[in-house]
């Protein structure tokens, strides 16, 4: 059995190499898969707890955001799809349709 401090660090990693993709990129779909990344690392919080209290709660509630992850994943992708037909880029600085 992997280390409850193992799977910690892991998951604090991949939550500041996230972080650090959505705070400095400036392309849409690099930004939508950091916040994957982000998401992942909550996964594995979840499983990590829930392996090392033998309670199985938290894989289903992993699974849950799994299916939520890729639900969001497709919209984002959608967006950005319809962004790039309509202005030719997914540059979030280039884009301003969002803004007032």
């Amino acid at each position: 059995m992997i280390p409850l401090e193992w799977a910690l660090s892991l998951s604090a990693i991949l939550f500041a190499i996230g972080l650090y993709g959505v705070l400095v990129r400036r392309n849409g779909i690099m930004v939508l898969m950091s916040v994957e990344i982000i998401l992942n690392a909550a996964i594995l919080n979840f499983v990590a707890f829930s392996s090392y209290i033998n309670d199985p709660s938290g894989q289903v509630l992993a699974l849950l955001s799994i299916a939520l992850a890729a639900g969001e994943a497709a919209i984002g992708l959608a967006i950005f799809l319809v962004l790039y037909t309509v202005h030719g880029t997914v540059d979030l600085d280039k884009v301003r349709i969002l803004r007032w």
